[in-house]
């Protein structure tokens, strides 16, 4: 594929050597004469010294030409326009990264529509919910970037006899905007019917509107499992989003955040979060804070070094599990040895995203389900296609494949089998690997 990436900086860099080790034909553009340098010196691609922000530099990188591009910078607003440029001058996908909050925030309001944007990545959130993964046991997050953040992938278990259990999936009074998707018994997996009925000890995958979890959540409890405290030390971005997914859940969650104007913010975002104004890299704060006696510890700060003191030192105090984030990646190797139990990099949390994104044809993203053997796949319908010339009940939509969202006019929802698909809707699927084919040729002109 033909790739341009905006921004030579950590993640930029990062990610231009990945795709060039895959064999892409990757163009990077940087304003920094001496990063374009070393760019050109130690990778495979073609580096230009420019504004990504600049239309003539975009026209000397021949994004028109690319498949995808990834705008990387270090500012948010170069990345939106850069982006949006990027889409205007026909490159088919365009990503910016952003930093802010506000800027995924559809709520208040859409940028992406505006700006005519495919995705806005932060890799503060994305790594937040890496870490999110490793802590619920389980409730793992399965994907988070899908249906451009309105539609929430939560895996469950079936703790106990009851309803679950007593019925069959179409009689558990599950909502209608709420999808099961697939169903893990022991060992196998497949995709769920209403016909299906839940054992004891089922993982399953729920696929639903933010706004629609928490009757989902409130339907698994099993009213048995015990709160567990975690500590985190470091309340930037990552850390926010972290604390701010897990207090909707059975967690007891404390910031530790040396910044006190930081503290304020951050106490007046999130609901029932304890915000501890100190610094956490002193041991002494550490034993006040009682991380001893935590069931887990979250080193999240932007510093790799003061991140794997405070995980050893915790993990010294007595912290059941402890993690940390890591950006440079030779220090995944030693994270172990040190006795920390996650180490999260940010870098490779972002290039799955960016992968999961490498796709021709109407794919817009792709990626595997734990186990390796279903796909959770969002599809751009085409004019013309098979797709809309019936109802979905009508389709011939492959057995072993599902459709969970469907996103038209930029609103997310769950569809039933008399709905009906338009050109430019978006639609997330969940298939077997051997029907994805067919069923991809479902949505192509």
């Amino acid at each position: 594929m033909n790739i341009a990436i905006l921004g030579a900086g950590r993640v930029g860099f990062s990610i231009a050597d990945l795709l060039c080790r895959m064999e892409h034909s990757v163009t990077v553009v940087d304003s920094d004469p001496d990063r374009v340098a070393k760019i050109n010196e130690e990778l495979d691609v073609r580096a230009i010294i420019g504004s990504a922000s600049d239309s003539t530099t975009l026209f000397q990188a021949e994004v028109n030409n690319a498949d995808i591009c990834l705008a990387m910078t270090g500012k948010d607003e170069v990345n939106i326009i850069a982006a949006s440029m990027a889409k205007k001058l026909g490159v088919r996908r365009a990503v910016a990264r952003v930093y802010a909050p506000v800027f995924r925030d559809l709520s208040s309001f859409d940028y992406l529509s505006h700006f005519g944007i495919d995705r806005m990545l932060s890799l503060e959130h994305l790594t937040a919910m890496a870490l999110a993964r490793g802590i619920r046991e389980p409730g793992s997050v399965v994907v988070e970037q899908f249906a451009r953040g309105g539609l929430e992938v939560q895996e469950f278990v079936v703790g106990q006899e009851g309803k679950l259990t007593r019925n069959t999936l179409r009689d558990i009074g599950i909502s209608s905007n709420v999808r099961v998707g697939t169903i893990q018994r022991e060992k196998r997996m497949w995709i769920a019917s209403a016909d299906d009925q839940l054992c004891i000890g089922d993982k399953v995958t729920v696929f639903c509107r933010p706004e629609d979890m928490k009757s989902v959540r409130a339907l698994f409890k099993t009213g048995s499992n015990p709160t567990r405290r975690i500590v985190i030390a470091g309340g930037g971005e990552t850390g926010f989003h972290l604390a701010r997914t897990l207090e909707r859940e059975s967690f007891k969650v404390t910031i530790i955040e040396q910044d006190e104007r930081r503290c304020v913010a951050l106490a007046n975002m999130l609901k029932s979060t304890s915000v501890i104004n100190a610094v956490a890299t002193d041991p002494e704060n550490l034993e006040e804070q009682r991380v001893g006696n935590s069931d887990i510890f979250v080193a999240c700060t932007g510093d790799d070094e003061d991140n794997l003191i405070m995980a050893v030192k915790s993990n010294e105090l007595g912290a059941k599990q402890v993690m940390c984030t890591i950006g440079r990646p030779e220090y995944a190797s030693v994270t172990q040895r040190l006795g920390i139990d996650v180490a999260i990099s940010s870098r490779d949390v972002m290039a799955k995203q960016i992968l999961s994104y490498l796709h021709q044809g109407v794919v817009i993203s792709r990626v595997k389900m734990e186990g390796g053997l279903i796909n959770v796949i969002e599809v751009e319908v085409m004019e013309g296609s098979p797709a809309t010339e019936a109802i979905l009940a009508e389709i011939g939509i492959p057995e072993r494949c599902l459709i969970v969202a469907i996103i038209h006019l930029d609103y997310v929802r769950v569809p039933g089998a008399k709905d009906r698909l338009t050109a430019n809707d978006t639609v997330v699927l969940i298939a077997e690997d051997d029907v994805v084919e067919a069923a991809l040729s479902l949505f192509s002109a």
